[in-house]
């Protein structure tokens, strides 16, 4: 399952929670296949159903398989050679020319040189007994379809950038001391009507979509039941969507599940002068559950969730997460290469369809642009320790590092940068409120979290959050224009002008173009 993770996958634990292991790093192997089978039962008993279909005494892994045409015919291809080398085909992404398949060992080498295939690249590194069960309603992009951060601190193995369900929740905020939107620019947070004269209405927010891609997000909670969106709405929790009524809630079995719920509050929590205020009060979210049964944010998890938000329409698309099993991929690996550029063309087919990507810089204080360190891959493992990788900045964190993505730091509560925030000049785009760990409630970022309640949690994650509210501001006020013009419009917004100090926000390095300002 996944656990907090302080090197930065979701938000950095607030003292106030009783917080799981900090760091802590699951293990994988590729041992016999009892031991998977125990990881699986472990999963039953813990979350729901065995997701997998067992084999004759086979070990399976998920492979992605690109084709050279990143369209319907590549597709098609893809899909023609996995089978043709012994895969089972479980999804096709004709948007990206990809398919999705599982098949035992040796799959990869057979088809990667194949006529018209791009790349090949296994998505997990621990074996399952077979593909993923057959599920009504899965395997339709079409839209209208019905269907590490913590308590204050960073995620765990799974990808994710926030906190885990023993998160200590606190007392309904009744939206004071909106720290977090005062540095946005927003003069009044006191809770009722319109913060500003000039910012758009809740009727001309209500025309915009805007994805949260994590962990589910509870449409029951008081400030999130006029927000989510069913008709767009959707889990992608084992890379095919699936649009069946509630499949996008969150899976309490399953570690960091309140996280989506928080960043969702964040971008459009309701403003009725109860819980909290979201960034973009009024605006329509597609929650997008991506967070799998064994804990994961799996590539095939993040291309179906793109893909899904983008048909659907959605302005911004909110990624506060990293991708299992790599912390990073690098190009020199074949696998990790093919996961890159799987996800690079989600992300291409999103920005095209109109949407500006939105993604945390993660929360391991370390700067992307230099030679670091990543002691936590692969993470899915379920045997043996992790690798110690010695990583170039050709090695990217997915999808925060893929250009065209608005990359978020995160500052506290005095508008400085986070001591835990990734940073690099040239790799991240803005700066936003995420709080800071050790400043209890007061200094971290207070959000709704599933079953009515409220946490305050700390990280890129929750800094992510603001500038996609941010975007569907942007959205409201300049409704044809595209995803690069939205984007720009936050940039050029941006205030450099931050408290003096060693990495002030004119240090691009730190900042990007700046502090988030909510555009007007």
């Amino acid at each position: 399952m996944a656990q907090a993770d302080p090197s930065g996958r979701g938000p950095v634990p607030v003292p106030l929670r009783v917080a799981g292991p900090a760091g802590g790093a699951r293990r994988r192997g590729r041992g016999p296949l009892r031991v998977v089978l125990a990881m699986l039962l472990t999963a039953l008993v813990a979350g729901g159903a065995v997701p997998y279909v067992a084999g004759p005494g086979r070990a399976y892994l998920s492979y992605l398989v690109l084709a050279e045409r990143a369209d319907p015919d590549g597709a098609g291809r893809a899909a023609q050679e996995a089978r043709a080398a012994g895969g089972q085909v479980v999804q096709e992404y004709p948007q990206i020319g990809a398919v999705l398949a599982y098949a035992a060992g040796g799959f990869a080498e057979r088809v990667r040189g194949r006529p018209g295939v791009a790349a090949v690249g296994a998505t997990r590194t621990s074996p399952v007994p077979g593909p993923p069960r057959s599920v009504d309603g899965a395997g339709d992009f079409r839209t209208g379809t019905d269907g590490g951060d913590r308590a204050g601190g960073p995620r765990g193995p799974g990808g994710g950038d926030g906190g885990d369900d023993s998160t200590a929740t606190v007392a309904d905020p009744g939206e004071r001391d909106a720290w977090n939107l005062a540095l946005l620019g927003v003069a009044d947070t006191a809770p009722g009507p319109p913060r500003a004269p000039d910012a758009p209405g809740a009727a001309a927010l209500r025309k915009v979509l805007v994805a949260v891609l994590d962990s589910g997000v509870d449409d029951t909670h008081p400030d999130l039941r006029a927000a989510v969106d069913p008709k767009s709405s959707a889990s992608c929790a084992d890379g095919r969507p699936d649009a069946r009524t509630g499949s996008w809630r969150p899976d309490s079995g399953v570690g960091e599940s309140g996280h989506g719920t928080h960043v969702a509050g964040i971008v459009g929590a309701a403003r009725d002068g109860h819980g909290v205020s979201g960034v973009a009060p009024g605006v329509r979210i597609a929650a997008v559950r991506l967070l799998g049964p064994l804990g994961q944010y799996y590539a095939e998890n993040i291309v179906c969730g793109l893909l899904w938000a983008a048909d659907h329409g959605a302005r911004a698309i909110n990624n506060s997460y990293f991708a299992d099993p790599w912390k990073y991929n690098c190009p020199d690996d074949p696998d990790q290469a093919a996961l890159t550029a799987a996800v690079g063309r989600a992300v291409d087919y999103a920005r095209r369809r109109g949407a500006v990507v939105v993604a945390s810089a993660g929360n391991d204080a370390q700067d992307l642009g230099a030679v670091r360190t990543d002691e936590r891959s692969p993470n899915d493992r379920t045997t043996g320790a992790p690798q110690s990788r010695s990583l170039g900045p050709e090695c990217v964190r997915l999808p925060g590092e893929l250009p065209g993505v608005v990359t978020v730091t995160a500052v506290d509560r005095d508008g400085r940068p986070s001591a835990y925030t990734n940073h690099g000049r040239g790799r991240v785009s803005l700066a936003a409120p995420g709080g800071d760990p050790d400043g209890g409630s007061q200094g971290a970022v207070v959000s709704d979290w599933p079953g009515g309640r409220y946490a305050a949690l700390a990280g890129t994650s929750m800094a992510a959050a603001h500038v996609t509210g941010a975007v569907a501001v942007a959205a409201a006020l300049h409704p044809d224009w595209d995803s690069d013009r939205l984007a720009a419009l936050l940039a050029t917004t941006a205030d450099a002008a931050c408290p003096p100090g060693p990495h002030a926000c004119a240090d691009h390095e730190y900042a990007g173009a700046g502090a988030l300002v909510l555009p007007r």
